[in-house]
């Protein structure tokens, strides 16, 4: 993706945004220090410009039934691309999947899977991960606690 040239006010909006996308235009222009039609027109050239990938809720994960959650290594048999594309497609289609990255070091990939309970989830890899073609090992890490959740990257690099 081309990187989209950013001025201090560009650099702002996009910083109170993630913090709270809720915000009106008119509490986000007071904030900015811009008025409610500029940063209007600020606004869609983000949009449009494939910076900001959207907008959604953030949902708590316990509060909804789905309190468990792992951490699951994949490492896959060999490396066509056809192959790695199904897995990826797999990895899409499924919704208990929240995070897949693909990664170098001990495994291929890295799955954030959250779940009901350490039933649901073992019953998770057994029926859609292991079955998949190609998967040669799967390890798992069960979270015990949170520390630190970010959705809010940081700007700093930035600003000139």
């Amino acid at each position: 993706m081309e990187q989209v040239a950013l001025d201090s006010f560009d650099i702002r909006l996009l910083d109170a945004l993630q913090k709270d996308g809720r915000a009106s235009l008119f509490a986000l222009a007071e904030k900015i220090g811009l008025s409610a039609s500029q940063l209007g027109r600020r606004l869609k050239r983000l949009e449009e410009s494939g910076l900001m990938e959207g907008y959604a809720a953030l949902l708590n994960a316990e509060a909804v039934g789905l309190g468990f959650e792992a951490y699951c290594l994949v490492s896959l048999e060999r490396h066509s691309s056809d192959g790695t594309e199904k897995f990826h497609d797999a990895m899409r289609a499924l919704p208990q999947v929240m995070d897949c990255v693909a990664v170098t070091g001990e495994a291929d990939f890295i799955l954030r899977i959250v779940a009901t309970d350490l039933k649901a989830y073992s019953q998770f890899l057994l029926d859609k991960i292991m079955p998949l073609p190609g998967i040669r090992q799967v390890r798992s890490s069960i979270v015990l606690r949170p520390i630190k959740r970010s959705h809010v990257l940081p700007l700093s690099h930035l600003k000139s």
